[in-house]
């Protein structure tokens, strides 16, 4: 039987793993990266976005697949890419990011 900190652990993993399920969203908030972090320079620039779900919660991602102008309550959905590369031969790290809605 689990105990109470168990309990609450399972819960709030729970909602987030719902939470990670919605597919859409609207952009509550972004900033352009111009100096990316250690490991994602060939990305630069790039946006980064505060995502309210549709489902409920704020998610951070990368934004791609930005053409025109970026708004806040912009349209988003969720889309696989890959993130970044374990070395030259290593394993791709694939996560999800956010693109205008279709």
């Amino acid at each position: 039987m689990l105990d109470q900190e168990s309990r609450d652990s399972e819960t709030q993993y729970s909602r987030a793993a719902s939470q990670a399920t919605a597919k859409g969203g609207t952009v509550y908030s972004y900033t352009l990266l111009q100096e990316p972090p250690l490991g994602y320079e060939s990305q630069a620039p790039y946006y980064v976005a505060l995502v309210e779900l549709d489902d409920g919660g704020l998610v951070t991602a990368q934004l791609t697949d930005i053409d025109g102008s970026l708004q806040i309550g912009d349209r988003v959905e969720m889309v696989t890419r890959k993130l970044t590369t374990d070395g030259s031969q290593g394993m791709i790290v694939y996560g999800y990011k956010f693109r205008p809605a279709l």
